[in-house]
């Protein structure tokens, strides 16, 4: 394989990398990055309006029909306040995530 052909087959696999997407594991529950980016929108939104709030031991978010297919798992969970909590946490975190290689904490 020329130098050129290397090159091409590295730009293409990180390409093909890019397009599935960034998911994050956390406890057992694998998320994508733009679920977390769409749960902190929807935290920010029923903060502001309080008719949206809800009253039981689940997160409010948990009950917004908006919420991301791969975030509902975390609502059967007794932890899933935390949960929500490190997953904005580690979404904010590029080198948690490992999307700059130049992170000494990625590997």
């Amino acid at each position: 394989m020329s130098g050129s052909q290397l090159w091409a087959t590295v730009l293409l696999l990180l390409l093909l990398q890019s397009a599935q997407g960034v998911y994050i594991k956390y406890r057992g529950f694998q998320v994508q990055l733009e679920s977390v980016k769409k749960l902190s929108e929807l935290e920010e939104k029923q903060m502001s309006n309080p008719q949206l709030r809800k009253h039981s031991l689940l997160p409010d978010v948990c009950h917004n029909p908006a919420l991301p297919m791969d975030l509902r798992p975390v609502c059967a969970s007794q932890e899933a306040a935390g949960i929500f909590k490190a997953l904005r946490t580690i979404a904010t975190d590029e080198c948690e995530l490992c999307i700059n290689v130049a992170c000494t904490g990625c590997w």
